[in-house]
């Protein structure tokens, strides 16, 4: 059996590698305007620098996972993917079906997290 916490760690990669794959699609399919975020407002440079801690997340999870002692690690794993299931969720619906189905598959990842930070057993 492979170890939990290279599990987890797997799993948080593939949140992050699915938040990356609709990013490159919106960019190719055209739906954003450079420079402006959401609905069309400006970003600021506070906008983005929040947007680049947020996007870090599931890569500081990753080293985190790996790292960290358990009991603590297991429940840094479960309330930050209910975390980021209940961020993205206020987002819903999306512009483009893709990004929705992006977002489903990244919260079946989450789900997977929860899953296994809870019956995680040492």
């Amino acid at each position: 059996m492979v170890d939990t916490r290279i599990v987890l760690a797997g799993l948080w990669v593939a949140v992050m590698l699915t938040y990356l794959l609709g990013d490159v699609l919106r960019i190719f399919a055209g739906d954003f305007e450079p420079g402006k975020i959401g609905k069309g407002f400006p970003a600021t440079r506070g906008m983005w620098l929040l947007i680049a801690v947020i996007m870090l997340v599931p890569i500081v999870m990753v080293v985190l996972t790996l790292t960290v002692e358990y009991p603590a690690i297991r429940w840094a794993n479960i309330i930050v993917a209910v975390f980021v299931v209940l961020f993205n969720l206020v987002g819903l619906p999306y512009k483009g079906a893709y990004d929705n189905f992006l977002i489903v598959v990244s919260f079946v990842f989450n789900a997977l997290t929860v899953w296994y930070a809870w019956n995680w057993v040492v």
